[in-house]
This record gives structure tokens, C-alpha cells and sequence, in this order.
């Protein structure tokens, strides 16, 4: 698939991920009355602002993610003087049969789920879609449910369209939320008619009841959430509401990968570190950057570098997590410069270097070429 429009037009805007409140210390929003507090965490702001200016200046950051998604991310690194890249590694594509979600769409307007759970912003543009096609306010019928999201993109997406979100983990994972499940009361957990047992794909579920969740998910989600629900005696209800495919990345990101221009990427999922290291390949002289544990562990297992994992899948932590590793790589590779020059300096300026001593392997003075 050649570079091309990212959505269907037919399906109307992307959804618009509002931004993160600012936030205090005690995690809240921070609120205007505090003159002095205000003017602390500006301090600390402007000193992050000029870290994040001293260590990416000049540097060229890859983002292999939708334009739509990159944007906020691209602005504050851009903002910070580095040249950024964007270009989709994958893009979101229709299910070829929507019935199942159509169906879904339906048993939550007749109050069949006691839960809804949301681990990507593309099921909600995928639910909002259907209630389209049923001429159902999503809103309104998402009040017959609860909802929980994966993380704080995903509940503000839901925020955004008027759906309350009751539960978001700490740990933004689907095994972080299954572990946020099985902290609720075990009477959330069970319904009377549980032991039908879960359901998937184009089946409908004869169970009713407290303990029935709504899982919209891609094809290509793997079955921690399903499983872990399963597990912990609810009934999971899985419907693939849309595919993941291969976008093919810009010709100048190639060329520029290529020709060893690119010092650092963004791995914004599992997917995404696949299409990368399978488009592009690994390279030892790129920072790595993750939005979470299971991104991670994908690029590890197709041989990215990586340098470092965001502690929040948000813009804000990818940039942190982004700058250190940047900071930590300028730091190391300084160092073995210096090193090499000073083994250069020791080393007499006349003859041969003095043989290794027995048992010894001599070091190579060459110093290592820019990792960064």
C-alpha cells in the first residue's frame, strides 16, 4: 500500500484526542489560585522546555504514526528544535462485515452489557460509526453501561464524545486493567447466568446481567483482556470492530533511515515496531523509544534498539522518555570518545605501542561511531 489518505472519507473526521490537564503534584488539575504553586510548576516547566531544547536541537526524530495521532508529540518536539519525521508504519481499515458491532451497538442500547471496555481510540471512531448507521446517539446509549478505558487518550476520546469512564489503571495495559478489574467487589463480577461463558466474534451471548462485557477490539488484539476477564468470572463479549493494516512509510523516511539521518523513534505499538523493523530494519545507531511494556517487548523480539519505555502512554511521557534517552546516548558516546582520545594521548608518540601484557586481549583505540 502506497502513502495515501489515512481514513475513509465516508467515515467522517478522525476523533480529536483532547489534551492533558495540567497537573500538580497531588496528580489533580492544577487550578489558578495557588500564585506561588502556579509559579513553581511554571519553573519546572521552562526547565524541562530548555533540557528538552539543549538535548534534541538538531536532531531528526522518526514518528511512524497517522498524522492526526503524531501531531501533539511532533509539535512538542519540534518546539524543542528537532526534525520530525511522520509517517504511518500502519493505519485502521473497516471490518468487511460490521453486523457484530452493529449487533453489539444494539444489545448496549438495550442494556445487555455492564461494562464497556475501550483499549484503543480506534473502536470508539468504530462504535461511533455504528451508532451512525442506527441513527443511535452513542452518548445516550453508552448510559446503560459502564465504561473503562485503557489509558488517558482513550478515556478522553470517550470524555470527548460524553461517555464517563469509571476505571483507567495505572499501569496503561490490558493486563493493567485486568488487574484494576479485579480490584472492583466480586458481586461486579458474576450474573446469574455466567456460566454460559464468554463470547466472540459473530456470537451473541445468552447471558444478561451485571457481569457482561463489551470488548470492541482490532484484529489484531491479542486475548489478555478477553482472558483476563474470563478469568476473573465475568463474560467477555469480543467483537473485531476494525483491521490493522501495513501503510507503507514515505519515501524520504527511508532514504533518510538509510542513509543513517534519523537519530531516534517513536514505537508507539507493537504493530508499529514490526512494520518498522520490517520496512525499514534495525538499526544499532537509533534510539528506541516505547509507549509501553508490550511495545517493548515487540521491538526487543524483531531486534530494535531500545533505549527506553515512556512511564505513560501520553505525549508528555514520550518526550521525557525520549530527551533521556537522547541525554543518556550523548553522555556515553562523549565518554567513549574521551576515552579513546586519551588512550590515543597516552600512548608514545614515538615506536610502537608496548605489547599487551600475557593473558591480555590489546583494546582497539578506534573510537565507536555516534550510537545517537
Amino acid at each position: 500500500m502506497s502513502p495515501g489518505p489515512l481514513r475513509d472519507p465516508s467515515r467522517g473526521p478522525a476523533s480529536v484526542v483532547p489534551p492533558l490537564p495540567a497537573r500538580g503534584p497531588s496528580g489533580a488539575a492544577e487550578t489558578v489560585g495557588a500564585a506561588g504553586a502556579v509559579g513553581t510548576a511554571d519553573a519546572v516547566g521552562a526547565a524541562g522546555a530548555a533540557r528538552r531544547a539543549d538535548v534534541l536541537a538538531g536532531r531528526t526524530v522518526l514518528v511512524p504514526r497517522a498524522p492526526e495521532r503524531a501531531a501533539g508529540l511532533a509539535t512538542t518536539l519540534r518546539d524543542a528544535g528537532a526534525h520530525v519525521l511522520v509517517s504511518p508504519a500502519i493505519e485502521r481499515a473497516p471490518v468487511a462485515d460490521t453486523a457484530p458491532v452493529d449487533g453489539a451497538l444494539a444489545r448496549l442500547v438495550h442494556g445487555d452489557f455492564a461494562w464497556v471496555v475501550v483499549t484503543s481510540v480506534n473502536a470508539i471512531d468504530e462504535l461511533l460509526a455504528s451508532a451512525a448507521r442506527r441513527g443511535v446517539d452513542l452518548a445516550d446509549a453508552a448510559r446503560r453501561a459502564r465504561w473503562a478505558a485503557v489509558g488517558p487518550a482513550t478515556r478522553r476520546a470517550l470524555e470527548a464524545v460524553g461517555i464517563t469512564v469509571e476505571l483507567e489503571p495505572d499501569e496503561n495495559s490490558a493486563r493493567g486493567l485486568v488487574a484494576a478489574f479485579a480490584t472492583l467487589p466480586a458481586s461486579d463480577r458474576t450474573s446469574p447466568s455466567a456460566d454460559q461463558g464468554s463470547t466472540s466474534g459473530d456470537h451473541t451471548s445468552p447471558s444478561r446481567g451485571r457481569g457482561v462485557v463489551l470488548l470492541p477490539q482490532g484484529d489484531l488484539a491479542a486475548p489478555t483482556m478477553h482472558d483476563g476477564l474470563h478469568d476473573l468470572g465475568y463474560v467477555p463479549h469480543v467483537v473485531t470492530a476494525y483491521r490493522t493494516v501495513t501503510h507503507t512509510l514515505a519515501p524520504d523516511v527511508v532514504a533518510a533511515w538509510r542513509a543513517g539521518a534519523v537519530d531516534a523513534v517513536v514505537l508507539t505499538s507493537g504493530s508499529v515496531a514490526r512494520e518498522v523493523a520490517r520496512q525499514l530494519g534495525p538499526r544499532d545507531d537509533v534510539v528506541g523509544v516505547a509507549i509501553g511494556g508490550p511495545t517493548a517487548r515487540a521491538a526487543r523480539d524483531v531486534g530494535l534498539r531500545l533505549d527506553a519505555v515512556a512511564d505513560r502512554p501520553t505525549d508528555a511521557a514520550l518526550a521525557a522518555a525520549l530527551t533521556d534517552a537522547l541525554a543518556a546516548s550523548r553522555t556515553a558516546t562523549s565518554a567513549a570518545t574521551a576515552s579513546a582520545a586519551a588512550a590515543r594521548t597516552a600512548a608514545p608518540p614515538d615506536g610502537p605501542a608496548a605489547p599487551p601484557a600475557a593473558g591480555t586481549t590489546p583494546a582497539d583505540p578506534t573510537p565507536e561511531g555516534d550510537p545517537s
